[in-house]
């Protein structure tokens, strides 16, 4: 089984009460917490693509950590896996440590890189049932306005109608995954799991914002459709 995961930045406190406010009282409850998570779902034989930002603990930290991860580990570079610039960190942990990997997922291609790619190779690939056969799995910008703009981004393309090589005309395919550890709880998740959390997440946001529309316009909650 292969699982996906972004932005765990395990040893990172200030995560805690400023920007992903993710609510453990110290790091240390934060670290046992994710770690827990991790090793109920993912089995020592099971790999798994860290989509960048894995520790921003020293190297010995990140060392001790690395022996507790269950999985065969591959890791996608962010900018904050500051670890790997210390000789001392354990690099026989990870198969490979790439910037940028494409590689095939239960006949699907998936792009993987720590930074959002708007325009990424295979995007406009599409079965003979009109389903993608390639999906952009990123990390980076948490649940910041930055992923709001990126999901603006996304419905304006699908949207958007672009006549093929073939005459057809069609909306433009744009699949793209944000595998922030937090819209999971903290879980690795295979890329269907993904597929399927992404879709329900933005479910419950196009809920919100018609409830927060609602509002704004009654100056009344709005009540249950």
């Amino acid at each position: 089984m292969r699982y996906y995961i972004a932005d765990s930045h395990f040893f990172h406190g200030s995560l805690n009460d400023k920007m992903d406010c993710r609510g453990f009282s110290t790091p240390e409850e934060m670290n046992q917490y994710m770690l827990q998570k991790w090793n109920q779902k993912v089995r020592p034989q099971d790999e798994v693509v860290i989509l960048g930002d894995l520790s921003w603990g020293k190297a010995e930290e990140t060392n001790e950590l690395l022996k507790k991860l269950h999985g065969k580990l591959y890791l996608i570079q962010g900018n904050h896996d500051r670890f790997l610039k210390n000789n001392a960190y354990d690099a026989a942990r990870f198969v490979w440590i790439k910037p940028y990997e494409e590689l095939h997922d239960q006949k699907r291609k998936v792009v993987l890189c720590h930074y959002p790619i708007l325009c990424y190779n295979g995007q406009y690939r599409l079965d003979a049932q009109g389903n993608p056969k390639t999906y952009m799995l990123y990390g980076h910008v948490h649940d910041t306005i930055d992923q709001r703009l990126l999901e603006t981004f996304q419905q304006i393309t699908r949207e958007t109608q672009r006549t093929g090589f073939d005459g057809e005309t069609r909306p433009i395919p744009c699949h793209m995954i944000n595998c922030f550890c937090k819209y999971s709880d903290y879980e690795p998740l295979t890329l269907d799991e993904w597929i399927e959390n992404d879709r329900k997440r933005r479910e419950r946001q196009k809920g919100e914002n018609l409830c927060a529309a609602d509002t704004i316009l009654t100056g009344q909650p709005s009540q249950k459709r």
